[in-house]
């Protein structure tokens, strides 16, 4: 298992959901300072319920994210379990998660979204911090060809990130609305002193790419002196990424971001070596290969965080000393 790492190896993750948490999860064991900065385009569920009646970002992933870096000792075992509670029943509560209502209530007392997310950072003594890529409500915005059946050779304008992330057709270009909203000031510092910036796993259109079509996320992330870090999803998600194998990720991302330092892919995932090979090598990348997926029956298809914290290990060095940047 690797070891704590020391202050000084900052790293920034950015995605959303359950992506980003397995993430999280893992960066936890390789460094005491990170920082998530969470997508805010979801408009379903829970989220999507409270945004509309609020007018505030949506609060589930940036939930997700504050679970994901909760200690494990007993109090932190403890308020993960409690903000990710959802209420059963028919009644208003029912579907809502306690942690979403939390952290609107932590934004209405305090009139601002950062202000909120650290106090509900402080109650849950992360293990980090959570910020918003903007402090609005994004609506995302996709060129879909074939996303009606019937009409296979035509390009429709998707909205919203159930939609697109469901769509049966595929993504060709993606955008958000407002079409260049403010990026949160503290995002923007973190991502330029950073060690290291961590994208994906995740929805890749509505998780990932969403943070790149914000200018001033993408022109930080490309700035920063930080090194680059892609991990790619284990399996294709049905809707946005039917029939993606590993490489397609990076000849999508390609189109948004210009070089990457490294890539984490899970040796059992990858079939074609060769074409993943050649995409890594058109950003720059270096390709690491490991075991990074859980093993057996247990949560198939997820990354094993002790085993992603290994090739983080791995891909945090710096490659002249071999120790941790």
């Amino acid at each position: 298992m690797p070891g704590r790492g020391s202050s000084r190896r900052s790293v920034v993750a950015l995605g959303g959901g359950h992506g980003l948490a397995a993430t999280l999860a893992a960066l936890k064991a390789v460094t005491d300072d990170i920082t998530a900065i969470v997508t805010v385009a979801d408009d379903g569920g829970s989220s999507g319920r409270l945004r509309a009646e609020f007018g505030t970002p949506p609060p589930g992933d940036l939930r997700m994210a504050l679970a994901a870096l909760c200690g494990d000792d007993t109090w932190g075992r403890t308020w993960e379990r409690v903000i990710q509670h959802r209420f059963g029943g028919a009644g208003e509560l029912a579907g809502h998660s306690l942690g979403n209502l939390l952290i609107t209530a932590l934004w209405e007392q305090t009139g601002d979204v950062v202000a909120g997310l650290d106090w509900v950072g402080a109650l849950l003594v992360a293990q980090g911090r959570v910020l918003p890529c903007t402090t609005v409500p994004l609506t995302i915005e996709a060129d879909v060809l074939g996303h009606d059946p019937t009409k296979p050779d035509e390009v429709s304008v998707v909205r919203g990130q159930a939609e697109v992330a469901a769509t049966a057709g595929a993504v060709m270009s993606l955008k958000v609305d407002p079409p260049n909203p403010p990026a949160c000031p503290e995002s923007i510092v973190a991502l330029a002193e950073a060690d290291a910036i961590v994208l994906g796993p995740g929805s890749w259109y509505t998780s990932v790419i969403t943070h790149l079509v914000i200018p001033d996320i993408a022109r930080a992330v490309i700035d920063s002196p930080a090194r680059r870090i892609v991990v790619l999803n284990l399996n294709p998600q049905v809707g946005e990424t039917t029939g993606f194998q590993p490489h397609t990720y990076l000849d999508v991302l390609h189109d948004y971001l210009p070089s990457v330092d490294a890539v984490i892919a899970d040796r059992r995932h990858v079939e074609d070596a060769e074409s993943l090979t050649r995409s890594c090598a058109a950003l720059g990348a270096e390709l690491v290969i490991a075991d990074v997926a859980t093993t057996g029956r247990q949560a198939p298809g997820e990354h094993d965080p002790h085993r992603l914290a290994e090739a983080f290990d791995t891909v945090l060095a710096d490659p002249r000393t071999n120790e941790a940047i």
